[in-house]
């Protein structure tokens, strides 16, 4: 009987004859060399082991008639051998080629070693290096491009690349970014201007007096007003005319943050005054906090969708960045249990604004603002809010592999590391530019996103 064993790369053929047995091994790289030269082997093999303990000279002759009587079954043992190691052989020739015409499963197994012994901290910045060079490629002078602007400048707080310091600084001057039309417009480009400001060492004063510049001309407009029966900042004044219903962005308030670091910057009490007004209002009017917010977390307002009139976008969360920015001017702790409880909130699933696994918004676009507002919320709280991070990791990660490989829509494009502006695996969700991938608008909310995650991934190992 033949039996038949593939361990690894070797073959061991057993062949019994008689009582006794005959090993024959093939190894991987001389295995078509065999066929031909097996009967040869194991004639070789039973001659040498009926020659060993050869019996007396004269019982010779009584002793030989065994193995004529044998040869006729070893010729059939031969011939089924021959036959079992050419399919063996076959086999493993197909399955070699098959992994020599089929690069990519080469050369994802020969890749995971390396990604395995990559820090994560290394993967996450290689990521966001790569988003990084689509949106430069696609850069205009923007409100979009100061996503990518405050994205760009937390990298730097970690690569301390002075290639991006030259892109932001030298070869696209932030200060001559255009006012766009809505209010927060303004204020994504005053907020980018503080970070760089902050990450260079807080001596470019350009910076600051171009912030001041661009917040106070709003604020002469009248956008800061309580025409809504409540004092907050909106895309244009009661007086302006203009007939729109866009609430979203204005009720952001990202003016107050603005407002905060100004304060904290010139030491100016009109900012904190302003920062105050709007969120505890007046003797006459209440601020947003007393209109919007219902307690435990929750905010909400008007409805609509979400770029035609909902008071609160993003569940609240833009409140998280600007009841941060006060908490750090004020030291007041119900800024912090407020942001605190809004961010619970927001990421806990049972909730139904994120997804249960990846915690990516389900509803909406504007994602690398939504990174944005909750690592906001964590750089105050970083012991009640530990879970934040982990969460966005697996948010990015969702992104990265297009949803682990799932997603009908495209997340992360690999031509170029375009990312879709709307993070939900499915399509469907509400928003500005949802469904376009790799333009400003898009790729810049997403540096932000990564840019952030690599700073804070930082900081919490240096904490270590």
């Amino acid at each position: 009987m033949l039996f038949i064993k593939e361990i690894k790369l070797t073959i061991l053929f057993q062949v019994n004859i008689g009582k006794k047995k005959i090993n024959f091994k093939c190894e991987k790289e001389k295995c078509l060399q065999y066929p031909k030269n097996l009967l040869t082997f194991i004639k070789s093999e039973y001659m040498t082991s009926m020659t060993k303990g050869k019996p007396h000279k004269k019982n010779q002759h009584k002793e030989s008639t065994p193995p004529k009587q044998f040869s006729g079954r070893l010729k059939w043992y031969v011939i089924a051998g021959i036959i079992v190691v050419a399919i063996v052989l076959v086999y493993i020739w197909k399955a070699r080629e098959q992994s020599e015409t089929n690069p990519q499963t080469t050369n994802i197994q020969r890749s995971k070693p390396a990604i395995e012994n990559v820090r994560p901290i290394e993967k996450w910045i290689e990521r966001a290096k790569t988003v990084d060079e689509q949106f430069h490629s696609v850069y205009t002078p923007c409100w979009e491009g100061a996503y990518g602007a405050i994205g760009d400048a937390y990298l730097f707080a970690v690569t301390k690349d002075s290639a991006l310091l030259r892109f932001h600084t030298i070869e696209h001057d932030m200060r001559k970014m255009c006012e766009g039309t809505w209010v927060d417009d303004r204020a994504w480009i005053c907020l980018a201007e503080f970070y760089w400001w902050d990450f260079t060492g807080r001596k470019n004063q350009s910076l600051i007096e171009d912030a001041k510049q661009r917040y106070i001309s709003a604020r002469e407009e009248g956008r800061l007003s309580n025409h809504n029966g409540y004092w907050s900042w909106y895309n244009w004044s009661l007086n302006a005319g203009v007939q729109e219903r866009i609430f979203t962005n204005s009720n952001m308030n990202q003016m107050v943050t603005v407002a905060c670091w100004l304060y904290e910057i010139t030491g100016e009490k009109q900012f904190l005054n302003d920062a105050l007004l709007v969120w505890n209002g007046d003797k006459k009017y209440p601020g947003v906090e007393k209109i919007l917010y219902k307690g435990n977390g929750k905010w909400q307002g008007k409805p609509g969708r979400a770029a035609f009139g909902n008071e609160v976008p993003w569940q609240g969360a833009g409140f998280c960045t600007i009841g941060a920015a006060l908490y750090r001017v004020t030291k007041d702790p119900k800024y912090k249990k407020i942001v605190v409880e809004t961010a619970k909130r927001i990421m806990d699933p049972a909730n139904g604004w994120v997804d249960p696994h990846d915690f990516y918004q389900i509803q909406m676009d504007g994602n690398g603002a939504f990174v944005n507002f909750l690592l906001d919320a964590y750089a105050i709280a970083p012991d009640e809010l530990q879970d934040i991070p982990p969460k966005i990791e697996k948010m990015l990660e969702h992104v990265w592999t297009n949803h682990h490989g799932a997603a009908s829509v495209t997340l992360h494009r690999e031509t170029d590391h375009g990312i879709r502006n709307g993070w939900n695996p499915y399509g469907g969700e509400d928003g500005y530019g949802v469904d376009e991938v790799g333009t400003v608008h898009a790729q810049g909310e997403a540096v932000r996103a990564f840019g952030l995650f690599v700073y804070y991934l930082n900081s919490m190992h240096e904490n270590r």
